[in-house]
């Protein structure tokens, strides 16, 4: 499909209804669409016959471990900054593939679109492509809930923003369970920041398979509703979630955690060069803007790998990506992106 111009599509309005009868309203992060940036038209070609000159490795004080910014080896291999993982870490040796959504709604992905039977045997099948499109990663599967939401009125908090119920983790954590799969929580803050919301997730980000995900797209330091213009976090933010998760895993001898930063514009994640890395705590910068493949490259391209942190992700939606006519991205199509994602998520 051929754009004459760029388009941004905010999220539709989406109606909540809980079990006590109360109406909630929230934003269907399912309606984002990217823009194909004008910025950086020139391309960049990596030579495998070229050996880069080795970088001086730099000390990470805290941890007192060498690591150096990103680099190609002689074979155009992408080599991730930081410290090297621990043993127990999930990445690099694995692939995660993750359903995304909300188990209270049917519009905000397919997480909450099905039945719990039903859905997990559709990420099953999902799984079951992965594993014959690149058979010598293993796949994790997961499932990434929504668990504070976005809103578009204010609320009693004046934080534009709708914590579920922890029972909602709870149903979340026994449908992950039958897949032994990993759990992400995911936050939308509104008015309110990580430093409040990310504490009242404590409990369950103590579990050793809950891990994280921040969404800037609906983090409004400008004061607006959120989806009418998008938000964003500098890496300061990022650094508090990364050292809140890091002090966990110290304090409670549990496995590293994954970290998933949402990212489809440059703004939505500002300083990225200055996001510190620990070795506690695996950071995926995780493309998850819309639209017909060729946008959705170049996104990653500008976004993700002109902007290296550590490991990557990909999103493919069932629904809005074959907006456009054309089908969604197989497997075998996103393996052909550099870096290839670690990360994949569906909704």
């Amino acid at each position: 499909m051929k754009l004459n111009k760029n388009i941004l599509i905010f999220g539709t309005l989406t109606i909540l209804a809980f079990s006590s009868f109360a109406i909630f309203y929230g934003f269907n992060s399912s309606g984002k669409e990217i823009i194909k940036s004008g910025e950086n038209k020139k391309t960049t070609t990596i030579s495998a016959n070229i050996k880069k000159k080795a970088s001086i490795p730099i000390i990470d004080p805290e941890n007192d471990i060498p690591y150096s910014p990103i680099t190609f080896d002689t074979l155009g291999k992408w080599v991730v900054k930081g410290p090297k993982p621990l043993a127990n870490s999930i990445l690099p040796t694995n692939r995660i593939v993750a359903f995304y959504g909300n188990l209270y709604s049917k519009k905000m992905g397919v997480l909450g679109e099905y039945p719990g039977a039903e859905m997990l045997n559709r990420l099953d099948t999902e799984i079951k492509k992965w594993q014959l499109a690149d058979p010598k990663t293993p796949v994790k599967p997961a499932l990434h809930l929504i668990v504070v939401t976005a809103q578009g009125q204010p609320g009693k908090n004046n934080t534009y923003n709708l914590r579920m119920p922890y029972k909602l983790i709870d149903s979340t954590l026994s449908l992950a369970k039958k897949r032994n799969a990993i759990v992400f929580l995911d936050i939308q803050v509104g008015h309110s920041t990580l430093q409040q919301e990310i504490p009242l997730l404590e409990k369950y980000l103590k579990l050793p398979n809950v891990h994280l995900g921040i969404d800037p797209e609906f983090s409004m330091k400008s004061g607006d509703v959120p989806g009418k213009r998008i938000g964003t976090f500098d890496a300061a933010d990022v650094n508090y979630a990364i050292n809140y998760l890091q002090n966990l895993v110290k304090s409670d001898s549990i496995p590293p955690k994954l970290l998933i930063v949402h990212r489809f514009t440059r703004k939505m994640v500002t300083n990225s060069k200055d996001i510190k890395l620990k070795r506690e705590v695996q950071v995926v910068m995780h493309m998850d803007g819309w639209g017909p493949s060729d946008l959705k490259k170049d996104t990653y391209k500008q976004y993700i790998y002109k902007e290296p942190v550590q490991y990557t992700g990909f999103k493919l939606f069932f629904k809005n990506d074959i907006k456009c006519g054309k089908p969604m991205m197989e497997p075998k199509d996103v393996l052909a992106l550099y870096p290839q994602p670690l990360y994949i998520q569906y909704q």
